[in-house]
């Protein structure tokens, strides 16, 4: 019962931490009229206070002796800064500037990206499904190169950037309250120092309480999702994280449309299908092989059940060799007044 509580409260985490992502798109709008850098170098420092005040609730500060004593873990974390730095800029400028829908395929082609890069730098062998997924992801930004008369490159950046992220993270190895603590603190006197630039030159827009306000709940946009994936990730499968992942894209696309009501021509369209039909390809093929994955386990499971029976039911070398002869009862010789009595 406690393990079935557990699975749900993680799951519930994990939808609301990929739900909030794709909400997000109504926030920076908000922001206005703070440019893409500004609002950019704001998310850096306050989600540097926010993780801090997190970390001091939680207590968690041993990893920070293990990674500064770990140079090249330190610069696979830098790696990892610069590279969400720009995702971060990326996706906010994109937003802005009124392209949500490109926005959310970056997110749509991000797991087939992935999969490029593992095969590319890792050396990653992949199912026929696999290539059959990523060869229909790359006819799709072909498709929408044309319509468009050139690459998307907002989605190209997003989804090459996160991948990148993600490939770093997986290297560096900490948890996600850890790692975005160690990546904001890298970021932190950059961006100060951007900030203290513009307020020098009279360009801040932190001014007015309100606005300031909101620029400063950047680090609560930031960490709360973050959080919260965290809490789904140690609760729930990879399998199903993996599947939330598409609703954040999914309510990108919906904001996009629906909302901020941005042209779909017909090629457009057509670039989505053909991603959503690889991305349909790719979770088939993933579900396949974990289902397939766990009955091979199960049935090894059963064979070594199997296995410790018949050694235990076979009649062993020791229980003959227990089977000794009776041993002789001594009794105590008669006593004298025994033998005069009788």
């Amino acid at each position: 019962m406690k393990g079935t509580s557990e699975q749900r409260a993680g799951f519930l985490n994990g939808v609301a931490a990929y739900v909030l992502w794709g909400l997000v798109p109504m926030f920076w709008p908000l922001l206005k009229p703070s440019g893409a850098m500004e609002i950019l170098a704001h998310r850096m420092v306050w989600s540097l206070g926010v993780v801090l005040i997190a970390l001091l609730v939680m207590r968690r500060w041993t990893w920070i002796g293990e990674l500064v004593r770990a140079p090249r873990k330190l610069g696979l974390v830098a790696i990892a800064a610069v590279a969400i730095s720009v995702n971060w800029g990326g996706y906010i400028w994109a937003v802005n500037d009124g392209q949500v829908v490109e926005a959310s395929l970056g997110y749509f082609i991000n797991p087939l990206v992935t999969i490029a890069m593992g095969v590319l730098l890792l050396g990653e062998r992949l199912r026929p499904a696999q290539w059959a997924a990523v060869a229909t992801g790359a006819t799709a930004v072909v498709v929408l190169a044309v319509g468009y008369g050139k690459p998307p490159w907002i989605s190209l950046m997003l989804a090459f950037s996160f991948a990148t992220y993600g490939l770093v993270k997986k290297k560096v190895n900490l948890g996600g309250l850890e790692s975005l603590t160690a990546e904001t603190a890298l970021q932190f006197l950059p961006a100060l120092a951007y900030l203290l630039f513009l307020a020098g030159r009279g360009e801040s827009t932190f001014g007015p309480p309100a606005h300031g306000v909101l620029l400063a709940s950047t680090g609560l946009v930031t960490a709360i999702p973050l959080i919260l994936f965290g809490a789904a990730a140690i609760r729930v499968p990879l399998s199903t994280l993996g599947l939330l992942q598409y609703l954040t894209p999914v309510f990108q696309f919906g904001l996009g449309t629906l909302y901020f009501h941005e042209a779909m021509p017909p090629e457009r369209w057509a670039g989505f299908a053909l991603v959503w039909l690889a991305l349909t390809v790719l979770t088939w093929d993933a579900l396949r092989n974990a289902h397939r994955t766990r009955a091979r386990a199960a049935q090894l499971t059963a064979e070594a059940r199997e296995r410790e029976q018949d050694r235990t039911q076979e009649p062993g070398a020791v229980r003959e060799q227990a089977q000794e002869p009776p041993r002789a009862v001594s009794r105590p010789a008669p006593s004298e007044h025994g033998r005069s009595a009788g």
